[in-house]
Parts: C-alpha cells; structure tokens; sequence
C-alpha cells in the first residue's frame, strides 16, 4: 500500500521580537532533547525537555497550527538572532511551512491579528501572506548586511568625535570563531565589514552609550564590542580605545549583502485585506 503524498502550505511574514528571553526555533534541552521518556529524568531541564518556555516558532505556530488543523511545522528564517537579543524595526522575514493541513480556507489577516494579540509585548508578526518553497531557498541562501543597536559601557568616558573618526567607513575584522560557539562551529578566522554609524550617550550612565553599526552577514557583533582577547580584531574596544562590554543588542533592520535596505518583492495581499 502506497504512502499518501505529503501536502505542504506555506505563509510567510516579518517578526519583531520584543523582549529578550525568547529563542526563535524550539529550544530543546541539548541533554535529553526533549525525549518524552529521557527528559523525566533529565537534570538538565527537570523534565521540561526545552530550555525555554516558547519561541517565536510556537507562539506563531499555535495560533496558525490550529487554524490549518495540524501540529506539523517547519520554521524558516532568514537567519536567527540570539535569545536575548531583540528584533526591531521592520522585522526578520520567516516561512512557515505546515504539514498535512486539514483546513484551507483561513483568513490570514484574522491569524496575524490574533498571534499579535496574544503575545503583546512580546511578539508581533506582520504582512502574513501565502508563500511557496522557492521562498525557503531563498530566505536560507541569501546572504544579509544587518544594523544593530549596541548598548555599550566603557571603562571610561569615550571621545565621541575621536570614536566617530571612521565614521561610515568600512572596517575590515578579522573574527576567529568566538568561544561561545565554538562547540557547534569550526574554529577558524573569517573576514567581515563593519561600519559605525551613530554613537550618542545614555541618559542612565557616565560610561554607557549606544552604538549603531551596520555589519556583514555572519559578524559575530557581541565579540566585535569587545575583541574576546584578540580573537575579533580590531574591536570597538580598540579603535575607542577604552575597554567596552556589550550590555544589550537589538536588531535594527535586515538589509541586503551591500547593506541597502530590501525592496519587498510584490507579493499577494494576505486574505481580508484590501487594496
């Protein structure tokens, strides 16, 4: 007997991220993976079999799951950012793909105003449309300039118009793997473009200010802050010369390889709306 042929839909959209205790794929404990049997005795995770509550995966997959009448889904962005850093401006683009759907006719616009509703604060999705599988190839292929907003402290009061000196231009960094991943990436020295943009001070403290940089694709931006022993180099701590520590990062806005900002392709009003 004849397996029936899977069916895939596929919506696509931008989220904004809020708040900085949210993965955007399911987090699942790196010691029992989630298992239904190994997590109940996992240390790890104390039987939760995730390392979070929710991601922006599940708090969209919920709400649009129940509507095509399927759990079965696939997150697809266009990159990740990591779970405590926040997504802002216009918003990461994402497809998701759903399995097996038992339901057609949804109202799209009636999805994306309920996901919003539900995670104020926390999550927001928008432009919610139809999408395909040439759109997943593309989202995971192309490679994205991005502009981040760095909220810095300095172990000393910076000179801002010695510090703005390169201002826009492009600085090459030398970045070895960082620490921090080197577990799940290999270790070796990739090249990558910065430019500062903006440095203005914070009200809150003498020695915090935020940084606007605009970076090549795959920029460790947390390392750049602070050079991590010479291994990204050079650093803002260097070219400020003062040591400097990233305390916050958000993303600004999610651009093209030369650091333009993306012109939407035309794509189809999502359903309820109204030209």
């Amino acid at each position: 007997m004849q397996n029936k042929p899977k069916v895939k839909v596929f919506v696509e959209a931008r989220y904004r991220k809020l708040t900085r205790d949210l993965p955007q794929t399911v987090y699942f404990c790196p010691e029992c993976k989630g298992h239904f049997r190994r997590r109940k005795k996992c240390e790890r995770c104390e039987g939760f079999g995730k390392l979070s509550r929710d991601s922006v995966q599940e708090l969209v997959g919920w709400v649009l799951g129940k509507a095509f009448g399927t759990r079965k889904n696939k997150f697809h962005g266009s990159g990740r950012e990591d779970v405590d850093v926040r997504m802002l401006g216009r918003g990461r683009p994402f497809v998701m793909e759903f399995l097996n759907p038992r339901e057609s006719e949804i109202d799209l616009a009636e999805l994306e105003a309920e996901v919003n509703r539900r995670n104020e604060g926390r999550l927001e999705i928008e432009g919610l449309c139809w999408s395909d599988q040439t759109r997943v190839r593309e989202l995971k292929e192309t490679p994205h300039a991005k502009d981040y907003q760095v909220k810095v402290r300095s172990e000393a009061p910076l000179d801002l118009d010695a510090c703005m000196e390169n201002s826009g231009a492009r600085i090459q960094v030398e970045q070895r793997t960082p620490n921090r991943v080197a577990h799940r990436r290999a270790d070796k020295t990739r090249e990558r473009w910065i430019e500062i943009l903006e440095i203005t001070p914070c009200e809150e403290g003498d020695l915090e200010y935020l940084v606007r940089l605009r970076t090549e694709h795959g920029t460790y931006v947390k390392e750049v802050v602070t050079g991590e022993d010479g291994r990204s180099n050079p650093s803002l701590s260097e070219l400020f010369g003062v040591p400097c520590e990233c305390l916050e990062l958000d993303v600004l806005d999610i651009l093209t390889k030369e650091g333009e900002q993306i012109s939407e392709p035309e794509r189809p009003l999502p359903f309820g709306h109204i030209s």
